[in-house]
């Protein structure tokens, strides 16, 4: 069985109840709203942004460089805060933590990888010694350090490279090791931004089967921001966000034909908020020609939409939205 032929297994019957019932999430995004101001211009990087991600999910975050998924992984790590709206991690209200309790919070409970290794590992230091260092600063009893490192470093493939200086591994070796970092307090969450962006394909594959096997054996939450397409199609989630929002979902499964043979099913789905908003996916919107306004037509089983200039059927109960 394939990693995502794994994942799916694990994943399926969960995803599809992702959006209806938050009971029991890892996380909880209830329009959250980040303004930030310079030189007295406001940016609404969030805007009413809503997301539910249950324990043990791997899920991709992907979108353009101003969509504010970055915006939205620094409130998650908690390096940011809120400006409004529900955000909690694992039980932590993101919005109510004070200092001491978000210093706790990213020690113990959320991990986190960056794409720039220099931010993850300490290059004077070995292998090993990277991942005992977060066991230090949370006053980990030392007789324990040198053996939880073993064994993510032996779950990640480096048992071989555990006395070597960071300084000396590989660009992949060293994302591995950097994981194994993340992972060392037993967090609930890791959140990685852009962790294969500065590797080769190969490499990048390797990476990211390190961090599938990860999340399969610690069942660590995974959220993992890419650009990298090869990457967001490996997850059985991947969320697109756009202007602050959620905007599509595709969810893809693994079913069985009257064969016996096997196929890997994606279906992209818009997102419907809590306001009852939801986004079209732009290629509809320009190929549609849509602006401004559109007019909606509520069938039996769907919901029609018009361009503006166009006759809907007068069979349908139509309404304006602008």
């Amino acid at each position: 069985m394939t990693g995502i032929d794994d994942l799916i297994a694990r994943q399926q019957a969960t995803s599809d109840q992702v959006a209806a019932d938050a009971s029991g999430a890892m996380i909880i995004c209830e329009r959250l709203v980040k303004i930030f101001s310079v030189a007295g211009v406001e940016t609404q990087a969030l805007q009413g942004l809503d997301l539910v991600l249950r324990p043990g999910e791997l899920t991709a975050l992907v979108g353009a460089s101003v969509s504010g998924k970055s915006t939205l992984l620094n409130i998650l790590a908690a390096l940011d805060r809120p400006t409004g709206g529900t955000a909690v991690v694992a039980g932590h209200d993101l919005l109510t933590m004070g200092p001491k309790e978000r210093l706790r919070y990213r020690r113990s409970t959320v991990g986190f990888l960056w794409q720039q290794t220099g931010r993850n590992l300490l290059a004077q230091l070995t292998a090993a010694e990277n991942v005992m260092l977060p066991m230090e600063l949370a006053k980990v009893p030392r007789n324990k350090r040198a053996g939880r490192a073993a064994a993510l470093l032996g779950m990640l493939g480096l048992t071989e490279h555990a006395d070597q200086l960071a300084s000396r591994l590989s660009g992949g070796q060293q994302q591995r090791v950097a994981i194994g970092v993340a992972l060392a307090n037993e967090p609930s969450v890791l959140l990685a931004d852009e962790p294969t962006g500065e590797l080769d394909t190969e490499t990048a594959d390797d990476v990211f089967a390190a961090m599938r096997t990860a999340n399969s054996e610690t069942g660590v939450t995974m959220l993992v921001v890419t650009h990298d397409a090869g990457v967001s199609e490996q997850v059985s989630r991947t969320i697109a966000i756009r202007d602050g929002r959620i905007s599509t979902e595709v969810l893809r499964t693994r079913s069985t034909d009257e064969h016996g043979q096997q196929a890997l099913r994606s279906q992209e789905y818009s997102v419907l908020d809590r306001a009852g908003r939801l986004q079209l996916p732009l290629d509809f919107i320009e190929t549609l020609e849509l602006k401004d306004r559109v007019r909606l037509a509520l069938e039996p089983d769907h919901v029609g939409v018009w361009p503006d200039r166009d006759r809907v059927p007068t069979t349908a109960t139509t309404k304006e939205a602008g």
